[in-house]
């Protein structure tokens, strides 16, 4: 049963591109493609120095522009260089609104199938849950659209996750929902 919240939250293709303003918590190694048991400690990471960084020393503060493209991140404070970048939809294998974290959002990146570390996650802070869960519904509707083109081209060598077809995914579970889940996923 969808509650309001959800609602207000849901996004559809015709509402891309969206932009999110979000503080970048950074990015860390993934250990798999996709799911929450390989965000969960990358997380926990970058949320624990981000807590621990001195009081002259803040969160880069960014929008984050989700389209059926992919996933455009450009630093508005402080100035740096360089000060934007993106990825391209079918490079981003996974994309969730943390469980713990609950105003953080998560996604895994394939950098390089060749890489001895082929998957990053990054993460974001956002403003409020609601704003992380609308955020996860936005790449979930990018994702749905790239699903369609790639089915309406007929190819699948236009994915770069691998050559050989890899699934992506959004957990659109609510955090609550994720934490009855979690304890089949993660190692203790």
């Amino acid at each position: 049963m969808a509650t309001n919240t959800d609602l207000d939250t849901q996004v559809a293709i015709e509402d891309l591109p969206l932009t999110f303003k979000v503080k970048y918590i950074g990015s860390e190694i993934a250990r798999g493609l996709w799911g929450i048991k390989y965000t969960r400690r990358p997380v926990d990471l970058m949320v624990g120095i981000a807590k621990n960084l001195p009081p002259n020393k803040t969160l880069p503060h960014c929008e984050l522009k989700v389209s059926t493209d992919g996933v455009n991140i450009e630093i508005t404070s402080p100035k740096t260089s360089p000060n934007s970048w993106s990825y391209a939809i079918d490079t981003i294998s996974y994309g969730v609104q943390d469980l713990v974290y609950t105003r953080v959002f998560a996604m895994i990146v394939v950098k390089d199938d060749t890489s001895v570390h082929p998957y990053e996650v990054h993460a974001f802070v956002c403003d409020s849950r609601a704003m992380a869960r609308r955020l996860t519904y936005a790449l979930a509707a990018a994702f749905q659209d790239y699903s369609r083109r790639v089915k309406d081209s007929g190819s699948e060598d236009t994915d770069k996750i691998t050559p050989a077809r890899q699934k992506f995914a959004i957990d659109l579970r609510s955090p609550e929902e994720l934490a009855e889940g979690i304890e089949d996923e993660t190692e203790a």
